[in-house]
């Protein structure tokens, strides 16, 4: 089931080749393949196997369906389809995991609306990109969703279809695979989330990984390229390509290896190394933290509640930074008061990064983002040569 990530000749797609391990889906994958298929089935009677599906890059794989049901009766008809997550070499909590989407029809006008089932978590605490109360369920995953059902809606117009459906995502044993996750610190209760931007698990091997990161250096270099750029993931990739203009063979997939980048350039320098990323990742590098998985660093936000006293924030707003839910949900604070803490950690990031380069002759500038791709903070190069 499914396709491969294109292979190029540098950047990216030449290090997702390099590490020569397997790719999976996410759950936000899983969860439009289902829905794909159940509005499909209720609308048609036949449910589509495999069913297939465009990621945001444009890939399209195909997935097989694990479970279907079409149900009609006194009340209203429903449609359930199943697809079990394959995550690729990567070590996820959440591979091998059932998940399910119900889909009904609403009254035109009504929208998508989602719901969480059984084993899919509610969101009970501020600090998260969904509302309280809202199911866990993701941005990236709810717009997939809804763009596939008002594709189906199309396919289906002669019918009268809208693409006005709720859509109840379960996943099986969900909320007992939740607990090895850092959902019920999160203040997401009842199960996981459904989760993916690009709808692929990159396998996360170590070795391979900081592996790749070297060869995607050298081949950088080889190019003549001056200026690289290390990204956290693809959102903050197209950030750093959109404002430097950058070519695909000076863009470097950094994940959580922030380390591996600065260890190998300050051996094989370039005059500028961008970092971007996501803000409570880069938190973790202002702090100290060279590999940023959620696994092996956490977010300080002590240490956030700190900056932001630099920031010009008095003693309340400090405690509430310091007691925030996430490390978003302390730069809403911030941002809602006219502290400038994106900026703040931008300029921590950039200052222990340039430590770790030890005075080669590397210029660094800093860019965090929000989970949307908006910048929200920024540090101007310094270093030798800037």
């Amino acid at each position: 089931m499914g396709e491969a990530q294109p292979k190029g000749t540098g950047g990216r797609s030449a290090q997702l080749a390099h590490t020569g391990l397997r790719h999976g889906w996410t759950t936000g994958a899983c969860a439009t393949a289902a829905s794909t298929a159940a509005y499909t089935a209720l609308l048609s009677g036949e449910f589509p196997d495999p069913v297939t599906i465009t990621l945001p890059k444009g890939q399209t794989p195909s997935f097989a369906l694990a479970v279907e049901e079409l149900t009609a009766g006194a009340g209203p008809a429903t449609a359930m389809a199943g697809v079990v997550k394959d995550a690729g070499d990567d070590p996820d909590v959440t591979h091998g995991a059932l998940v399910r989407v119900t889909v009904r029809a609403l009254p035109a006008g009504s929208g998508v609306v989602f719901k969480a089932g059984p084993g899919v978590g509610t969101v009970t605490r501020p600090g998260l990109p969904l509302d309280v109360g809202e199911p866990a369920v993701n941005p990236v995953p709810r717009q997939m969703i809804r763009e596939h059902l008002a594709h189906v809606a199309q396919a289906h117009r002669g019918s009268g279809a809208t693409a006005d459906v709720e859509v109840t995502v379960s996943v099986d044993h969900g909320e007992e695979i939740a607990r090895s996750t850092w959902n019920p610190r999160l203040g997401i209760l009842g199960g996981l989330s459904i989760l993916g931007t690009t709808g692929i698990v990159v396998p996360y091997s170590c070795s391979a990984w900081i592996d790749s990161i070297r060869r995607g250096v050298d081949v950088a270099r080889a190019a003549g390229r001056r200026h690289v750029a290390g990204c956290t993931g693809s959102t903050s990739e197209k950030v750093a390509v959109a404002l430097h203009h950058l070519p695909e063979d000076a863009l470097l997939d950094m994940g959580d290896f922030a380390g591996a980048v600065l260890k190998y350039i300050r051996r094989h320098p370039v005059d500028r190394l961008t970092i971007c990323g996501g803000f409570a990742k880069l938190s973790k590098l202002a702090v100290g933290h060279l590999d940023l998985h959620s696994a092996r660093s956490q977010v300080d936000k002590g240490f956030l509640a700190e900056l932001a006293r630099r920031g010009g924030a008095d003693e309340a707003l400090a405690e509430q930074v310091a007691g925030a839910n996430t490390g978003l949900g302390a730069l809403q604070l911030c941002t809602a008061a006219g502290v400038p803490l994106g900026d703040l950690v931008a300029a921590s990031a950039r200052d222990e990064a340039l430590a770790v380069l030890r005075g080669a002759p590397v210029a660094v500038d800093v860019i965090c983002i929000d989970r949307a791709g908006l910048v929200v903070g920024r540090a101007e190069p310094r270093g030798p040569g800037a």
